[in-house]
């Protein structure tokens, strides 16, 4: 099928034109402060936005890595106006060539996922086999069971999984884009995301195999394990902060705030931005999740931070000048 015999909705089509245009202003490099903010509330307005952003960018990624000059000097917007950059890349994300399509489609399952969680919401599923899944934040589920399986296609996002013991003999089986989780009567928490899983395990064991089906790893209670259609991380001793969310809450032993942030900002909708300079402060402590302008609050006050709010949507973490 064609990407031109596919009808992009307003919205999408919208998202991409915005998406070129802001790519365009800031790979000039004269974009002023106010306009570096108007793209970042752009940004943070619509999930859209961000998905067409992010795109853009893996375009002018694998554009600039093509051989010839064509393609190296449209991105790069060398002896080409700002508008006549946008044109082509408005072009070329609407082609689909090089990954729109397979955006849309991704975005498309998570949407009509049968079971799902907007951003900062938690929701507890009970299956007719008599586990019980509970999903995290921004997450998609979608449930197959028969005679012969019982499948779970983890789309997107973080769930604690309560595999109950079939009758039947049929294994639990989790599939992700990186692999499969196959459990009978544990439980575990796995999250789903664009470069890896990771799976850990609270009660009995599971069996992890990737993608390829080439390689599998047994985990047990008390262990944790990233992996990826490369390959297999470290095994590795699970900690409080495991599945900490359950309780509304993100655990931090020694964390750096960067990845901190990062973790925070998955329960709210727009940008939490991290100066470089302090990315790798160690951060310890236990944040509320279901308020996380609170969080921000108590990391501003406990370790010396200055939490900037330029919109709703875009939050900026410093740190804070004496004197």
């Amino acid at each position: 099928m064609s990407f031109a015999n596919l009808q992009l909705s307003v919205g999408e089509r919208q998202a991409i034109s915005g998406a070129a245009r802001w790519y365009a202003q800031l790979r000039s490099g004269t974009a002023s402060e106010q306009e570096q903010a108007a793209w970042r509330e752009w940004l943070a307005a619509d999930p859209l936005h961000r998905q067409a952003w992010e795109r853009m960018q893996q375009l002018g990624e694998q554009m600039s890595a093509l051989p010839g000059g064509l393609a190296g000097s449209t991105l790069r917007g060398a002896g080409r106006s700002r508008r006549e950059l946008m044109r082509n890349l408005v072009v070329l994300a609407s082609a689909g060539s090089l990954g729109w399509l397979g955006w849309r489609s991704d975005s498309a399952q998570q949407l009509l996922a049968d079971y799902r969680t907007q951003v900062g919401e938690r929701r507890e599923v009970r299956l007719a086999d008599g586990s019980a899944l509970l999903l995290n934040t921004d997450t998609s589920v979608n449930v197959a069971f028969d005679g012969q399986q019982r499948r779970l296609q983890l789309l997107w996002g973080e769930m604690l999984v309560s595999a109950g013991i079939d009758a039947l003999h049929r294994p639990l089986r989790v599939i992700t884009r990186h692999g499969e989780v196959q459990a009978q009567g544990a439980r575990f928490v796995l999250r789903s995301e664009e470069r890896e899983d990771q799976v850990a395990v609270l009660e009995q064991g599971v069996q992890v195999s990737l993608g390829n089906g080439m390689a599998s790893r047994r985990v047990e209670a008390g262990q944790q394990l990233a992996f990826s259609t490369g390959g297999f991380a470290a095994l590795r001793s699970s900690d409080a902060s495991v599945g900490a969310w359950r309780q509304g809450s993100i655990i931090a032993l020694d964390r750096p705030l960067g990845d901190l942030l990062a973790d925070l900002s998955r329960y709210r909708r727009g940008v939490v931005q991290c100066d470089p300079q302090i990315a790798g402060l160690k951060v310890s402590g236990a944040f509320p999740i279901d308020d996380t302008d609170r969080a921000l609050a108590a990391l501003e006050s406990g370790f010396s931070l200055r939490i900037e709010r330029y919109t709703r949507y875009w939050v900026r973490v410093s740190h804070r000048r004496l004197g």
